[in-house]
This record gives structure tokens, C-alpha cells and sequence, in this order.
């Protein structure tokens, strides 16, 4: 039924406060018992009335379609009211209005305060001149509850903005999380696979002599073209609305990734302690930190031993990886373990890998840190675990 209503056009909805408003001023009770200004005797309710009740409140039906329109039929049908002495319940609409113009008018919102504020002025004498003992004080004061009311309305108008505001920053700010973990996502699978593919295709380049090492090495690269297209169709699919808001890769399938990294030349060395729990956030940040550290390996240290070691706890998982220094006395055109020549050209990164796992490893409320020692690169992170992915 709620929703129902709020489907409803604003001029219905309107409406149902303004027929409200008239017709408990028609209810003969209520006669005689609406605002006064002026203290003017109290004439009987006649046909007049009618329409001057009419002109107070079925105008409220515009009051945020048309604010400025629906504040100028109120006043006059409230000036006529207090003029001719009906004091119908209905001369609540005036502040109602007040309240809605300050509130939704778009533009001209002080002029219309300086129209509203001199119109008020030839009512005061008008009143005055028909017998009105109200005083200076007792107009003066109405003039001040009727400048509460437009208050009202222009912190209410206000607020609105302001929530506006809040809901634009969340939605900024949503969306841009979005693209950086979308981005994070193509980066650990694009830039691991396709680095691990340029090292491969540079060594089959110096096997033509080898036709078997050759098979090899080809094949090697068509399996990690389709683990990449793998990964990115599971990328897309993170991408559904429908679809899970982290990735299913678990420790699970370490030794497939170290595998991979072996095919293309680079020497790892892999322990895993303890067995990995049920896919989790922690399982999944501790491969992506593995990942990100053997493919800057093959970037910056191809051909040397890396040693990759990851302990499965209770509470946290371990994951430590230590690169070599670069090997750079190869022989020109020479290739070993069946990787790329040392005269290949240097894959350069963006540092974007690094931030994007501490940032990672930090939600989870773990410590990650990547240095230099020794002439190679150590990598370590100490990731909670036990969270659900």
C-alpha cells in the first residue's frame, strides 16, 4: 500500500492533504475556530465561505508541482478569510505553504520572501481599518510565526540537499571502489599469465633446433592461454550482480600456478604446511599474493631459484616468497631452463601489483611487506584467516 501511494503522481498526494484541510474546515464544530488575525467579529458560515475555503486549501495540491502558484492562491484566499471574519480551520494551509515554497521553490526564493513579506503589510491595515484592536505587537508576532514556518521549510530544503550530497559522495565513492578492485582483478590475472607467455614465446624463439623442446614450450603457452581466458570469463563473471563479490580461487591451486611458473623457465622451490581450509577471503589474497610475487620474479629475477612457502594455520596464513638476484652472465642466445635468452628485453611493472595486495592483505587486518635482501626480493604476508569468501 506504501509503495502503492508513493507511485502515485505528487499532484494526488497533494491533493489528499488539501481535501483533508477543507473538509475539516467544513465541519460546523470547527466553525469559527481557525486562525485569527485581527480579532475581527465571526461571520456564519455562507456560500461565500465556500469558495473562500475552496481558494485556502485545494491550491495545496499544488504546492510542490508549482510552490510559488499555490502560496499566492493560499494568501489570498486567507487574506479574503480574515477580511470577512470566516476564521475557517482552513487558514492552516497558509503556513503549510510557506513551509513547501521554502522547501521546493527552485529559484526566485528571496524574491518571493519580499513579495509574501510586503503583501502582508496592506492586510495588517486593511484588518485595521475593518476594527481590528490587534495591535502592532499581535501582527508583528503573526508575522513571525508565519517566518518560522518559511524557516521550516528552508532547513527541510536544506537537509534535502544535503542528503543529496551524501548519497552522490557514497555512490562516488562505491563506484570507485569498484573499478580499483575491478582493475586489481585484471591485473593479478592479466599481467601474471601474459608475462609468463612473453617468457615462454621469447625461449621457443632460440628451440628451433630442438623440435621436442620446442612442442614443449608451444604447448606450455597455448595451456597458459587458456588458463588466462579462464580466469578472465571467472573476472566476468564476478561482474554479474548475481554472481559472489570475491574471487573462488583458493591455496588450493598453488601447485597449478607454480607449475605454470616452472613451465616458463623459472626455478621454484615450493613448500605448503598444513592443509588449506574451505575457499575463503584469506585463502584467496594468500594465492594472489603468491601469484603477484612469481610473476615480478619472471620480470626481474627470470632464471634465478625463487622459494615459495605457505603455512595453513589455525588463525593466519603464512606466505613468504624469496626471489634471487636477476642472473645476468648467461651467454648471449644461450637459454636455460628452457626460459628466454639474457639478452631479452626487461618487463617493467607499474608498482601497481604491490599496493593492490597490501591493500588486500590490510582489510583483512593482516601485515604484508616486499624488500630488498640480499640482491633478491622477499615477500612475506601474515593474513588472518577463517573469514568466509
Amino acid at each position: 500500500m506504501i509503495d502503492l501511494w508513493r507511485r502515485l503522481d505528487v499532484l494526488v498526494r497533494d491533493l489528499a492533504l488539501a481535501l483533508l484541510i477543507g473538509g475539516l474546515a467544513l465541519i460546523p464544530a470547527l466553525d469559527g475556530h481557525g486562525t485569527q488575525v485581527g480579532d475581527l467579529p465571526t461571520r456564519p458560515m455562507d456560500a461565500l465561505a465556500l469558495v473562500v475555503i475552496a481558494v485556502e486549501s485545494l491550491p495545496l495540491a499544488l504546492r510542490r508541482r508549482w510552490p510559488a502558484v499555490s502560496l499566492a492562491l493560499v494568501s489570498a484566499g486567507f487574506a479574503a478569510d480574515q477580511l470577512w471574519g470566516y476564521h475557517t480551520v482552513a487558514g492552516t494551509a497558509l503556513p503549510i505553504a510557506l513551509m513547501s515554497t521554502a522547501a521546493h521553490l527552485e529559484r526566485f526564493r528571496w524574491t518571493t520572501v519580499a513579495v509574501a513579506s510586503a503583501a502582508y503589510v496592506p492586510l495588517a491595515f486593511a484588518l485595521s481599518r475593518h476594527g481590528s484592536a490587534e495591535g502592532v505587537t499581535g501582527f508583528v508576532t503573526f508575522y513571525l510565526a508565519l517566518a518560522l514556518a518559511w524557516g521550516i521549510g528552508a532547513w527541510l530544503r536544506q537537509s534535502r540537499a544535503a542528503e543529496a550530497v551524501q548519497r552522490h559522495h557514497v555512490a562516488e565513492t562505491t563506484r570507485t571502489a569498484e573499478r580499483t578492485r575491478i582493475a586489481r582483478e585484471l591485473h593479478d590475472v592479466v599481467t601474471h599469465h601474459v608475462t609468463a607467455m612473453v617468457v615462454q614465446t621469447e625461449a621457443a624463439r632460440y628451440l628451433t633446433a630442438a623440435p621436442e623442446r620446442l612442442d614443449q614450450a608451444l604447448t606450455a603457452i597455448t595451456d597458459t592461454g587458456r588458463l588466462a581466458i579462464t580466469d578472465l570469463r571467472h573476472l566476468l563473471d564476478l561482474l554479474n550482480p548475481d554472481y559472489g563479490t570475491e574471487p573462488r580461487t583458493s591455496a588450493g591451486s598453488l601447485e597449478t600456478l607454480v607449475e605454470q611458473t616452472r613451465r616458463a623457465g623459472q626455478p621454484v622451490e615450493f613448500t605448503e604446511v598444513g592443509s588449506p581450509a574451505a575457499a575463503g577471503s584469506a585463502e584467496a589474497v594468500a594465492y594472489r599474493v603468491v601469484q603477484e610475487a612469481l610473476t615480478n620474479a619472471l620480470k626481474h629475477a627470470h632464471g634465478s631459484r625463487t622459494d615459495v612457502r605457505v603455512e595453513h594455520g589455525a588463525r593466519e596464513i603464512v606466505v613468504e616468497v624469496t626471489s634471487g638476484a636477476p642472473k645476468l652472465s648467461v651467454p648471449s642466445g644461450s637459454v636455460e631452463n628452457g626460459g628466454a635468452p639474457a639478452g631479452r628485453a626487461a618487463l617493467r611493472g607499474s608498482g601497481r601489483g604491490l599496493a593492490g595486495l597490501r591493500e588486500r592483505v590490510d582489510v583483512l587486518g593482516g601485515e604484508f611487506t616486499a624488500e630488498r635482501r640480499e640482491g633478491g626480493f622477499v615477500v612475506k604476508a601474515r593474513i588472518p584467516a577463517g573469514r568466509a569468501s
